[in-house]
């Protein structure tokens, strides 16, 4: 069983900076590539930035420049560094471990975190 559990959410003014953490907890061999999503009221949910385990990033063009994502693997944890942040960078943000296979490499399975919110203020 794996657990990610996410922390650093919190309020901001236009401008800050927050970093996110999530780190993955279990018994696992690897994780392919984790990822941070978003989602704003009444928005669907979007890919914000991914990172695969060798290190290949991908991010929406809206957050390109502003955040950057990392991972350490022997901590397995994944951050998200967010600076210069906008109003429309509110939403509940949320980790996700896509490709997380066990000790025999069997078969994988994906997971998510419960969440947590980021309120930027004007």
């Amino acid at each position: 069983q794996v657990r990610l559990a996410e922390s650093g959410g919190g309020l901001v003014q236009a401008g800050g900076s927050l970093r996110l953490s999530c780190a993955a907890s279990g018994i696992f061999f690897s994780i392919d590539t984790l990822g941070w999503y978003r989602q704003a009221p009444g928005k669907p949910r979007e890919l914000v930035a991914s990172i695969t385990r060798l290190g290949s990033t991908n991010y929406a063009d809206s957050v390109k420049g502003r955040f950057t994502i990392s991972r350490d693997n022997a901590k397995n944890t994944v951050y998200l560094q967010m600076n210069s942040l906008k109003p429309e960078d509110t939403a509940v943000y949320c980790c996700n471990a896509d490709g997380v296979w066990p000790s025999d490499r069997t078969r994988s399975r994906d997971y998510w975190g419960q969440g947590t919110q980021v309120t930027v203020s004007s």
